[in-house]
């Protein structure tokens, strides 16, 4: 084929159903046209990629199909029922089929964190070298700035900079995933150290029960989150190398749409997050009470991501777009 005749015989019809496709309204004989037009340039781009692959003439003519199909389909706006379904069936598949990356993930950070803290809270040498004993003993003791961290702010203030916070370590998380998700590993240290940094230190000065009592309300959940938005990042980056059956394009594709939709159920999970950091952590609730409601709202994640993700995945979603709204893979010959 010799491209540069073809792009000129075909030149006005593709101009013609760019005209068409951006209007509102059509007459009757406007909008059979284009059917038409929309029908030749699918066609068209399946010979150019066959016979004569251009990226140039590839790329207009894949917007040209794009846009025939929204206007002969008709463009769907987005409705309340995105918003349930999305909740309800596209995030829990998502969790459900990305399982195993951030549950391994969650339980290698518990794990590491568990030496760390055992390591630092039977080596009080190692804490002496961190910082002096007046530093130690401001941080640790009851009324400490440890346990003032979470009271000396006004609750909604305090609950809107944690929710920021967290809601940009799981981006950097996420974002992450363009190399490979190699710089999560670097994040989930840093998270690591801390955790098990802080349990050792409190552990070693008796109050072990004073950190885990603030905790666990706000800490598990929290804590999830970040391990899912990791997962998903790896997840992704290990598709670039083993896209499996799909081809890496569609692979890449349907899992960087996935991740990218992901972020609005992790900005919701560290909303909530929020809410109990600021108003029940460090509130005047008994202590059995606040490790309870962080208890419940772990488990009520666990069974929304594992028991009602595992029903939407069998049913065939794997937390994508509906099928309509996505690019058509390979375009069909009218």
């Amino acid at each position: 084929m010799d491209l540069d005749v073809f792009v000129a015989a075909h030149q006005a019809e593709w101009h013609r159903l760019e005209v068409l496709s951006r209007r509102r309204r059509l007459t009757g004989e406007e909008s059979d046209e284009l059917i038409t037009l929309y029908q030749r340039a699918t066609s068209h781009l399946a010979q150019v990629q066959a016979a004569a692959p251009h990226p140039g003439v590839e790329g207009r003519l894949t917007t040209l199909v794009v846009r025939g199909r929204n206007a002969v389909a008709g463009a769907r706006a987005a409705s309340w029922r995105d918003a349930t379904r999305y909740f309800t069936t596209s995030f829990p598949a998502l969790l459900y089929r990305a399982r195993r990356w951030w549950l391994t993930v969650g339980a290698a950070s518990f794990l590491l964190s568990a030496v760390i803290a055992w390591w630092i809270g039977t080596h009080p040498e190692i804490i002496k070298s961190l910082m002096t004993s007046e530093q130690y003993e401001q941080l640790t003791k009851p009324g400490g700035e440890f346990e003032t961290y979470y009271t000396e702010h006004p609750s909604a203030n305090f609950a809107a900079q944690v929710w920021t916070n967290n809601a940009w370590v799981a981006a950097q998380c996420l974002i992450s995933a363009v190399l490979l998700g190699i710089p999560v590993l670097f994040i989930l240290l840093e998270n690591v150290l801390n955790l098990g940094g802080g349990i050792g230190a409190m552990a070693s000065a008796d109050h072990l029960q004073l950190f885990l009592g603030l905790l666990i309300p706000h800490g598990l959940l929290e804590l999830t989150a970040i391990f899912v938005a990791a997962g998903l990042s790896l997840r992704l980056g290990w598709t670039v190398v083993d896209p499996g059956p799909r081809t890496r394009a569609v692979a890449l594709a349907e899992e960087g749409r996935a991740v990218i939709g992901s972020v609005i159920g992790l900005t919701v999970v560290l909303m909530v997050t929020g809410f109990i950091e600021g108003f029940v952590t460090g509130s005047a609730l008994p202590s059995w009470l606040r490790i309870g409601m962080g208890l419940a709202v772990e488990a009520l994640f666990l069974v929304y991501a594992l028991v009602l993700g595992k029903r939407a995945a069998a049913g065939g979603e794997i937390g994508d777009v509906e099928a309509a709204d996505r690019t058509e893979h390979q375009p069909m010959v009218g």
